[in-house]
């Protein structure tokens, strides 16, 4: 082999094939059969060859970028520039690309046309891609198709993921409302399409179910402010006794605060709120949200540290706990 460190050329040799051929291997690209692919990263194994990313992308003529991807249900794919939770991810994300000099690119992918699309991000992908809330199935599709990606929500078991404990964080809502003496507990859930919001839902049912309390919920459709507002007139409709509601965003939760008091109720006299995420919307809602914190800066920054540091392993699973973060939109009871 030449040098100490063995190089393309030696994998090609080991393999039996041409330096193309292992490039498109390595790559992930068209023109190379099964069992010559498999040869490629068996020589690879055997020699312990680590493909330079740098030099992928010069020789692909391809700048190395991180690529940010989002799916959007909502009517509207202009709305992600306006919601709080893309700017943090891409705040995390940033905070560890700068010093390297290494740009993002931000994909707003609609439900129409997702698969296409996802196969035409991850067909250019150099560096990889942070999936932020890119369903399952669609998921797992990039993923074959570029195994450099990280998501940031619950995804597909191959596909390595950065998870808050959204379960673990709903349950705690609802028992720190029990604690403040709240027993008609409520929940606006968010959209079946999002697995953080069906984690949510499950925390709620268990935490309702352990402490003995009816389950009263409504869905609330995205994770938007007239969503919740919406939701929350109906529930209030339907349950005017409610005396708390755990809401699965802040934008729905501020939303549903908005309700609350449209009908002559308080918050939190009448009626506590409790949201989720900790975003921009908890803090300058009237009054300032109670919310469940998800440190999403922090995990979009490990899901980017994972993808410079090379090939991410199958399956990878990291979680990070979710805590709450008390203001005034819950109380005891006077």
């Amino acid at each position: 082999m030449s040098g100490t460190r063995p190089t393309i050329e030696d994998v090609a040799r080991a393999a039996g094939v041409s330096r193309a051929t292992v490039s498109r291997v390595i790559n992930n690209e068209p023109g190379a059969s099964a069992p010559v692919r498999a040869r490629v990263h068996d020589a690879i194994t055997a020699l312990g060859y680590l493909p330079n990313p740098t030099a992928r992308a010069l020789a692909s003529g391809r700048q190395r970028v991180v690529d940010v991807i989002a799916v959007t249900f909502s009517a509207s794919i202009g709305r992600l520039g306006t919601h709080p939770y893309y700017s943090r991810v891409l705040a995390g994300v940033m905070s560890v690309l700068e010093p390297e000099d290494v740009p993002v690119r931000m994909h707003a992918v609609g439900e129409d046309g997702a698969a296409a699309a996802i196969d035409a991000i991850a067909a250019k992908a150099t560096l990889g891609a942070i999936l932020t809330n890119v369903p399952p199935a669609l998921a797992a599709r990039f993923h074959r198709r570029c195994p450099r990606a990280v998501s940031v929500v619950a995804t597909a078991a191959s596909v390595p993921a950065v998870e808050a404990d959204n379960l673990g964080g709903a349950a705690a809502a609802v028992e720190h409302l029990h604690r403040l003496g709240r027993r008609r507990i409520a929940a606006i859930h968010g959209p079946d399409a999002s697995t953080c919001a069906l984690d949510r839902r499950a925390g709620y049912v268990q935490a309702v179910q352990r402490l003995g309390l009816p389950r009263i919920e409504v869905d609330g459709g995205d994770f938007l402010r007239e969503h919740g507002h919406d939701a929350a007139r109906h529930l209030l409709d339907r349950y005017p006794d409610v005396d708390a509601v755990f809401v699965a965003c802040d934008l729905m939760a501020a939303g549903a605060v908005q309700a609350v008091t449209a009908t002559g109720r308080r918050v939190p006299q009448d009626v506590n709120v409790i949201g989720f995420d900790d975003s921009l919307a908890a803090v300058c809602a009237n009054p300032p949200l109670s919310t469940m914190r998800v440190p999403v800066e922090d995990m979009a920054a490990a899901a980017t540290r994972l993808l410079l540091d090379g090939d991410v392993p199958a399956g990878l699973r990291r979680r990070f706990a979710v805590e709450a973060v008390l203001r005034g939109s819950t109380a005891s009871l006077s």
